[in-house]
């Protein structure tokens, strides 16, 4: 089998109703698919985190890829990708985003060559049913979405989200820059959603230390299971250790550093940070053996979060609920989407490869949008002249 053609489409897909996090509004999200054709008819489907990565695979990555085996995945990134030890200082991560977009639908080809899940090809499943967290947040009114502006709006959608859909794992932005009003949000969630429901908390690097400590003194009472990124780096991290005994986790995967100094005691990415599905594993493995923990972010189109069902139907290490925006969502580019956790979990497909059947129509309604409106905000803040912030906040 022989790879003949690689594709890559940007898609923007709006939320419902923006949310408010550290750096501004986030809007919705643009991602890249990327299809992969073979000489004997299967097409692997796969999806890289940025905009930019569209051009990278189009621009650079296909042509080398024609004609390469679509099984052997060291050789195609070979390929593709430059040695990474050396990238960081250079180029930065995108080829690494980009190949494990290729990579994703790579494994998906031999899932359809075998007629197997993708989850049995990484060794068969210890769960079927894959834990996700609620997601909450101040979100400003859009039509009949979004208007959480206050801690009570707030607490009621968590306790909806509980009664309408079993919902017992939840996760809140926590960074205002206001620690009073922070503590004020997480006790009425807290009391709305009862004692036994998680709650987990996600600062995206808003506070300063003594800000920091002041928040997690008033939240610890309320048994916050994990707090993401309450500063920006790892040896603020080490020092909120000391006056709090929350766990901590982070986007930024330094394993080095975090066996080193004890903090944070969770990874938080995706497939591609790392360069794909190959790489995360490895990379699981190695937090398995050092004792931290791994769980997957939220905010990717469904084949992403098809993917990061597979391997956590696969692994045991990962064992806690990944974060998920499924209530946020449009639309989405396969069939199957948006997902809806029931009672916290959605069930991992069992077709070969990922699963799921990519949606033309959808993939080409938002690749239009991409074209005519670009990427999703994320970062601009519309009350200070769309300027961009700065953390720590406060």
């Amino acid at each position: 089998m022989k790879i003949t053609r690689v594709q890559a489409t940007a898609v923007s897909i709006p939320f419902d109703a923006p949310y408010i996090w550290s750096v501004g509004e986030y809007t919705g999200i643009t991602r890249v698919i990327v299809e992969v054709e073979t000489d004997d008819g299967i097409v692997g489907i796969g999806e890289a985190p940025s905009w930019e990565c569209e051009a990278d695979i189009n621009d650079h990555m296909a042509a080398k890829l024609i004609g390469a085996d679509p099984i052997d995945l060291e050789a195609c990134e070979l390929l593709c990708v430059p040695e990474t030890k050396v990238l960081a200082n250079t180029d930065g991560n995108t080829p690494l985003k980009s190949f494990g977009g290729i990579e994703m639908a790579l494994w998906d080809i031999r899932g359809k060559a075998w007629n197997l899940p993708l989850y049995k090809l990484l060794g068969g499943a210890v769960r079927k049913e894959i834990p996700f967290t609620e997601y909450y947040a101040f979100r400003p009114q859009n039509g009949n979405a979004g208007g959480l502006k206050t801690a009570a709006e707030i607490a009621d959608y968590c306790a909806r989200m509980r009664s309408e859909h079993g919902s017992t794992f939840f996760e809140g932005k926590c960074s205002t820059g206001n620690p009073a009003l922070d503590i004020e949000v997480t006790r009425a969630v807290r009391d709305a959603v009862g004692e036994d429901a998680m709650i987990r908390l996600d600062g995206n690097m808003a506070w300063t230390l003594p800000s920091a400590q002041q928040l997690l003194s008033g939240i610890e009472p309320l048994n916050i299971r994990n707090f993401e990124d309450p500063v920006p780096t790892f040896w603020e991290m080490e020092k909120l250790r000391k006056h709090s005994a929350i766990p901590f986790s982070t986007h930024t995967p330094d394993l080095a550093l975090a066996t080193r100094i004890g903090v944070p005691d969770t990874f938080v990415l995706n497939l591609t940070a790392l360069g794909g599905i190959s790489r995360t594993l490895r990379f699981i493995a190695a937090c398995e053996h050092m004792g931290i923990g791994f769980w997957f972010y939220s905010g990717d189109t469904g084949l992403a979060t098809t993917a990061y069902l597979h391997v956590t139907a696969a692994v045991r290490h990962i064992c806690e609920p990944h974060q998920s925006l499924f209530r946020f969502m449009t639309e989405d580019v396969i069939e199957e989407g948006p997902y809806n956790a029931v009672n916290n979990t959605v069930p991992v497909p069992e077709g070969p490869g990922l699963g799921v059947t990519l949606s033309r129509e959808n993939m080409q309604r938002c690749h239009r949008r991409f074209v005519e409106q670009g990427p999703m905000a994320q970062y601009l803040d519309s009350a200070k002249s769309n300027t961009y912030l700065r953390v720590p906040l406060g």
